[in-house]
């Protein structure tokens, strides 16, 4: 305590140098009409102080010309500062509070308090909790131990940021551009999971109706949507209705595929989530989602899982764990969400959880926390699901975040770069969104310890050489993509892309691919052996095997699909057929494939097919001849098992007689190493 004093008497002894000048007219004698003027712009200036912070902005109106006036009243220069820290351009108040403490430290009981944030979001760590700790030491009254509790956490959060600013993470952090940003508020960027379609809410002159919201003297919000072309961001649009309305509307998440854009809507004050799904290009009218995700309650983000069978939210409901908590919901067998699920309090905390983010790696999310190591505000946390529970929230670093609240995160698939929004007097508007590029950790400095002989004296017989930065750990999955198109036409086909699990042998997920583009996006969190097929009405159904190691590195793969119809001649590779090693003994993996032509068979029952064997050209060609036909003939057996008529069917084996790549990589052998059908009559 008598350190506190001490520091409190240090601080006053600074204050002798300015001195206070009150709006009277003993002060302004020689001037009465203009103190009137500034006198009513006080007053004026008073009534919306009083009123509360959510009206600041009009106070600091009037407050700013009657500061022309008179530069030097401390209350005033308190109060402007104040109508700054709880406005948008909170730097802007610390000169204004600096000053009002050297014209009167006393001015008024909560200048410490004003001092220490604008200090705090100025990254001034040492001297904001100078003055927590005596704002702390002057608390008295009912509420002392809740403001206690309070500044007690603001000081961590300064010792916190201390720590994160001596280990700033390796990173640049770029303005994304004038494609993008526009003079007033733009912020909330979802992106699909190849970073090919970037929507945001907007708050400027182009919105819908183009009306201004009275609560803030602002554009009404609408959603706009950029899509990069040759590694740039085309000129932002306004997607338009139905979306967009004459009312609000904010993104809240989009789906890995960027097919399915979820939007907040507030219902007479209760923030709702609705989904819009895309059909071609025309955007659905938004769908309220059912009442296990929305309630009367706040819903405010959301973030839909790679799979598209969790949906994670957040929401102020009864019964939490803070003020806002995230929660999921499984889909259940009918498609619909099921009952909402806190995520728990390994993520959840007394304090606010917002805007959550699931990687498409399928085990990591990233949100936004007011409770945990923050360095002030909202700060931006990473937690990965290992063994069954959440790991500790990871700070993910100052400059990413600063001061203040730093929310609405989403990261690429590749784990490379980030997009989030934030303020920056620098910037082009109000809120502005900026890319992040995450590097590697930094290389320390090599000294060879013998160069080469070299012909040129003039060249240092030792140097010291800086390694390259060291490649960032990128996300663990494959990112597979492409067109599904008709074989004959190649124009782009509607198809259903099955994503299956052979070891289980069930279908972890579905998608569409788009009618009008043929487009698909499916994400492949590595540590599984994937099946993928492709089928739509009137085709053969297509597969693709893809065996991902859990320590297989971030792999983005297009693969464009041609569908053959179905008709005589027409055939395909059964790429999920699984034989054990060097034998034609089924394995367990294929019972999907299997399963996916029995019903072929069934659905068509004039169908003959020719189920016929291949091999590569190691070993000798009797040898590999016997292997394929035996192949073969376990395919036909099975069907045969399954009840299909053994007119159906015919095997054959062709050994290494037809390849369809090279014997000579391991690639091309293991492509030619496979099981096909062929029909021969429809």
């Amino acid at each position: 305590m008598k350190n506190i004093f001490f520091i409190l008497s240090l601080l006053l002894s600074f204050s002798v140098s300015a001195q206070n000048v009150d709006f009277s007219k003993d002060n302004f004698p020689d001037n009465k009409d203009g103190l009137k003027a500034a006198q009513k712009e006080l007053r004026e200036g008073e009534k919306y102080y009083e009123l509360g912070t959510f009206v600041y902005a009009q106070a600091l109106e009037h407050f700013l010309v009657a500061q022309q006036f008179n530069p030097n009243n401390a209350l005033l220069n308190f109060r402007i500062g104040n109508c700054y820290l709880y406005g948008a351009n909170k730097l802007k108040a610390l000169p204004y509070l600096e000053k009002a403490y050297d014209l009167n430290p006393s001015v008024d009981e909560a200048i410490h308090y004003s001092l220490a944030r604008a200090y705090h979001l100025s990254m001034n760590f040492e001297k904001a909790i100078t003055h927590y700790n005596i704002y702390q030491s002057s608390l008295v009254g009912n509420d002392a131990a809740a403001k206690l509790a309070e500044t007690t956490k603001k000081i961590q959060e300064c010792k916190t940021g201390i720590e994160l600013i001596k280990k700033p993470a390796r990173v640049f952090i770029d303005n994304i551009g004038a494609e993008i940003n526009s003079p007033m508020a733009d912020y909330g960027p979802v992106i699909s999971a190849d970073e090919s379609v970037l929507m945001y809410t907007s708050r400027r002159a182009q919105t819908t109706g183009g009306q201004i919201d009275p609560n803030n003297n602002q554009y009404f919000e609408d959603i706009f949507v950029s899509f990069k072309r040759g590694g740039k961001w085309n000129p932002a649009v306004n997607l338009g209705p139905p979306i967009n309305t004459l009312g609000h509307d904010a993104t809240m998440g989009l789906s890995p595929d960027g097919q399915h854009l979820y939007i907040y809507i507030d219902d007479k004050g209760d923030g709702n989530v609705y989904e819009c799904t895309l059909s071609g290009t025309t955007w659905s009218a938004p769908e309220k989602m059912n009442k296990n995700i929305n309630t009367k309650s706040h819903e405010t983000s959301t973030s839909l899982s790679y799979d598209g069978k969790t949906l994670y939210f957040v929401s102020n409901r009864p019964g939490g764990f803070g003020d806002r908590d995230i929660y999921f919901s499984k889909m259940d067998a009918t498609g619909n969400w099921g009952p909402a699920m806190n995520i728990g309090s390994a993520i959840n905390t007394p304090y606010g959880e917002e805007a959550v983010f699931a990687h498409p790696d399928g085990k990591t999310i990233y949100f936004s926390s007011q409770g945990h190591k923050t360095m002030g505000g909202y700060d931006i946390f990473k937690s990965v699901y290992q063994n069954g529970k959440w790991s500790e929230p990871e700070n993910i670093g100052y400059p990413i975040n600063t001061t203040d609240d730093d929310v609405f995160f989403v990261m690429a698939a590749n784990g490379k770069r980030g997009y989030y929004s934030s303020f920056n007097p620098n910037g082009y508007g109000e809120k502005d969104i900026y890319v992040i590029n995450f590097l590697g950790p930094e290389k320390q400095p090599i000294l060879s310890t013998e160069d080469r002989l070299i012909a040129s004296k003039t060249e240092s017989v030792k140097e010291v050489v800086m390694a390259s930065a060291v490649e960032v750990a990128q996300a663990q999955l494959t990112l597979l993509k492409g067109i599904i198109t008709d074989a004959g036409t190649l124009q782009p086909l509607k198809a259903t892309i099955d994503l299956i699990d052979n070891q289980k042998n069930e279908v972890i997920a579905s998608f569409n691919s788009n009618s009008a583009t043929g487009k698909y996006l499916v994400s492949l969190p590595a540590g599984k052996n994937y099946g993928i097929a492709v089928k739509a009405e009137g085709y053969l159904f297509h597969s693709e095997n893809f065996d991902i190691p859990a320590t297989a590195a971030f792999i983005e793969v297009e693969k464009n699909i041609a569908l053959q119809k179905i008709e005589v001649g027409s055939k395909i590779v059964l790429n999920n057929i699984f034989f054990d090693f060097d034998k034609s003994t089924l394995r367990p993996e294929s019972g999907n494939e299997l399963e996916r032509l029995i019903k072929l068979l069934n659905d068509i029952p004039s169908l003959q097919i020719e189920i016929s064997g291949h091999t590569d050209n190691k070993g000798s060609a009797g040898y590999n001849q016997n292997l394929s036909e035996s192949r073969a003939k376990a395919v036909v057996d099975y069907l045969l098992n399954k009840g299909i008529a053994p007119s159906r069917l015919t095997y054959k084996g062709y050994g290494f007689t037809q390849p369809i790549a090279t014997n000579d990589t391991e690639e091309g052998r293991q492509m030619n190493r496979r099981t096909e059908f062929k029909i021969l009559k429809k």
